[in-house]
């Protein structure tokens, strides 16, 4: 998950506390919250546990290559695994989380929003993108899933490759994450959801979810196509592999 303040004098709690732990200085849980509902974030296990590329990392990391484009980076866990390889970009919209990748040797943090890539990079500047953390749905709809699609097209090759992560709304047990909210419409969920730490709120978060036919259907009006499903460690949440129509990984 990505935060998405608009500036720094909104409220950052979720990039605070990921930058507290980092410090050694945190002492109260991150809690994701529904109204009175709530549900403390592991931080640790999402944003600290090394990833070296075993596993399910030799999957990801067959479908990428350099320079790679790191969207929502969060504390830097893939990009400093990746930085080692080739040239990344890790991209965040909280400050907090880019001092965060920069303490801990992110070799280029950088504060920029993911659904407006076009403003800041130019045409074919990478050769793969990694969005790993459903931040993808909060593009809101299906159109904006597409405009974010092809934005990121523009600044990918044409022999592009990109990994994508959403919940799937099809499968049981998904309907039990915090803040969901059922759409009629096979496919498609909604998940609305905050952050609070130090009895800091942020603004509230509106999720769009999609299956993977769903994803497929938003692919349609631009140059990408899904190449490859993966379910690593649970089937309510997939990966999915992209590439330019006709091209392989």
């Amino acid at each position: 998950i990505t935060y998405r303040p608009d500036s720094s004098t909104i409220p950052d709690p979720f990039g605070r506390a990921v930058r507290d732990h980092h410090r050694g200085n945190r002492t109260e849980p991150l809690l994701a919250r529904d109204g009175d509902e709530t549900d403390e974030h592991p931080i640790e296990r999402y944003y600290f546990d090394p990833f070296d590329g075993t596993g399910h990392g030799e999957w990801l990391e067959s479908w990428l290559d350099g320079p790679l484009l790191d969207l929502g980076a969060g504390a830097g866990r893939h990009t400093l695994y990746f930085q080692e390889r080739f040239e990344t970009v890790a991209v965040e919209v909280s400050d907090a989380l880019v001092e965060t990748m920069r303490e801990r040797r992110v070799e280029d943090a950088r504060r920029g929003d993911m659904f407006d890539v076009r403003s800041q990079f130019e045409r074919d500047r990478f050769q793969s993108a990694l969005a790993i953390g459903t931040q993808i749905c909060l593009a809101g709809s299906m159109d904006g899933l597409q405009r974010f699609l092809a934005d990121l097209a523009h600044v990918t090759t044409p022999d592009a490759t990109a990994v994508v992560h959403s919940y799937d709304p099809t499968v049981e047990g998904v309907e039990e994450l915090l803040g969901y909210r059922v759409d009629p419409t096979l496919g498609l969920a909604h998940r609305v959801m905050g952050f609070e730490y130090e009895g800091e709120r942020d603004e509230i978060l509106y999720f769009r979810l999609f299956s993977p036919e769903r994803l497929r259907e938003a692919t349609v009006a631009t140059p990408w196509t899904i190449a490859d499903v993966v379910r690593p460690n649970w089937s309510g949440s997939y990966r999915a592999a992209l590439r330019k129509v006709g091209r392989g990984p």
